[in-house]
């Protein structure tokens, strides 16, 4: 079984947290953010399901919630992650 996440780069990290909807349920540092991915892909590696790291391109999120008509949420960053497998 397969699953994706999302990754964000460093460099992002600022206007991401800008653009998001859901901005007090985020870390406020990458760091912070990169701890938990990274303790969540070990997580769900040592259970036997296979971890493909979508690196989030912001224009094209911006882009995909623009035309869908939905805010920049974790529900919404989910399926935006899923739909680029």
């Amino acid at each position: 079984m397969e699953v994706s996440l999302a990754f964000y780069r460093k460099k992002d990290w600022g206007k991401f947290l800008r653009m998001i909807d859901d901005r007090e349920s985020m870390f406020d540092t990458w760091k912070e953010w990169n701890k938990s991915y990274l303790r969540t892909k070990k997580e769900l590696t040592s259970n036997g399901l296979k971890v493909n790291e979508v690196e989030v391109d912001l224009a094209e999120l911006y882009k995909y919630c623009r035309e869908n008509g939905l805010k920049n949420n974790g529900r919404t960053r989910s399926q935006f992650v899923s739909n680029k497998r």
